[in-house]
């Protein structure tokens, strides 16, 4: 059994944790509302801004301030990123349909983010976090791999990064591996079941993830995340 001690020292010790679906469930808490905010990727809009010209991500995007106990949902904003940190798409503001006001709000989400914030105050003292939420979903298609980090292994210009599946459907691969800052790899896990989570020190280590195939060409194939940053205002 994970207890949330035993992960921060791992964090700490490590800078990433792994934490199954049924761990985290149980850390979580309830989520009462879960099979409609999974059924929220189902209307997600199409990533125009792919370097690579691929067209097989889809996403919304949302902005957070949480300080305590206290979660606000910001104006909605661009995603930007220095190329320092994404070479491939950094130094542009990024434009993406927002999260739903009804997702937004839901008791999934604000449980997660919650329980992540009262996680990372732990580890970093700071008085509001700058928070940003992604829903991803990664389509394979016969012939046309899907990618999840299309940049490689990267770090994101933040403090700490939450990754949790929604879920998989008819795919193989996506692998999340973890590097330390000269590349040389750390670890590696597989996000398969709902709420399996990586968590990421953003500073610290390096992730990426393998591109997915579909197992049967023949049937819709994608791979679900919410990505949640946490960073702490700028001076």
């Amino acid at each position: 059994m994970v207890e949330e001690r035993s992960l921060l020292t791992t964090l700490r010790t490590a800078g990433y944790a792994f934490v199954d679906g049924g761990e985290m469930a149980r850390l979580l808490g309830p989520l009462a509302d879960w099979d409609a905010f999974a059924a929220s990727w189902n209307d997600l809009h199409l990533d125009t801004y792919m370097a690579d010209g691929g067209r097989y991500r889809r996403r919304r995007h949302a902005l957070y301030a949480i300080a305590g106990e206290a979660i606000t949902r910001k104006p909605h904003g661009p995603h930007w990123q220095s190329k320092l940190y994404n070479p491939l798409h950094g130094d542009l503001e990024r434009w993406f349909e927002p999260v739903t006001d009804a997702i937004g709000a839901s008791q999934s989400m604000t449980t997660i983010l919650a329980w992540s914030a009262r996680m990372f105050d732990r580890l970093l003292a700071v008085p509001r976090w700058d928070v940003e939420v992604h829903q991803f979903r990664i389509e394979a298609r016969a012939g046309e791999a899907g990618n999840p980090t299309p940049e490689g292994p990267h770090r994101d210009g933040v403090d700490y990064v939450l990754v949790l599946m929604i879920r998989r459907v008819n795919i193989v691969e996506g692998t999340t591996t973890i590097h330390d800052l000269a590349g040389r790899q750390l670890g590696s896990f597989t996000l398969t079941a709902p709420l399996d989570a990586a968590l990421v020190e953003d500073a610290r280590v390096y992730h990426g993830v393998t591109p997915v195939e579909p197992e049967d060409p023949a049937r819709d194939a994608y791979r679900d995340v919410l990505v949640v940053t946490f960073k702490r205002p700028a001076a």
